[in-house]
């Protein structure tokens, strides 16, 4: 950004023609990207208002759970009784576990269906958990270092979103038993 900024406040200046254009060109950049972002900047605080004062509130509190993917789980979980169970919203995000065994192996594979983007909300929290959650990487470790060939880290992410996926849905179902105002 403090490159952009620089740029942004480039004068122009008596040179080649090829250079004054990518002179100019560099300048009317460097200002869109200041503009975008601060545009974004903005959309955060607004979309970080509206979480706070909607029933998904609750979801802030999980640790790696930031407005963004508060606001994709709400949207997918969308009111009560439109998903019926924990399965069910680990289905919609495409994180349900399927039986992909074969002889004396059982494994279960991840599931490509279901709602993307859902599933990548799931993921960035699941990513930053394992980086800054220390239940999380105790959990990692803990099941990587038993045996690296039993357990890679994909099904070990499948493991936590499946978890994560569980833990959104009983949060967000739980909003369904606190009375609304008359």
């Amino acid at each position: 950004a403090d490159q952009f900024a620089e740029i942004s406040k480039w004068r122009a200046r008596k040179e080649d023609i090829g250079l004054a254009t990518a002179r100019a060109e560099a300048v009317r950049r460097a200002k869109r990207v200041l503009d975008l972002d601060e545009e974004l900047a903005g959309n955060l605080d607004k979309l970080t208002e509206l979480i706070k004062a909607s029933p998904a509130a609750a979801l802030l509190e999980e640790p790696g759970v930031g407005p963004f993917s508060a606001a994709v789980c709400f949207t997918a979980w969308s009111h009560p009784g439109r998903v019926r169970n924990e399965a069910a919203f680990a289905a919609l995000a495409g994180v349900n576990p399927i039986p992909a065994s074969s002889g004396n192996t059982h494994r279960h594979r991840l599931n490509r269906g279901g709602d993307r983007q859902l599933n990548r909300a799931l993921h960035t929290v699941i990513m930053n958990r394992m980086v800054h959650d220390e239940r999380t990487r105790k959990y990692v470790a803990r099941h990587y270092g038993e045996d690296p060939t039993k357990k890679s880290k994909k099904e070990i992410r499948r493991k936590l979103k499946w978890y994560l996926a569980r833990r959104v849905y009983k949060i967000l179902n739980a909003l369904d038993t606190v009375p609304q105002p008359a």
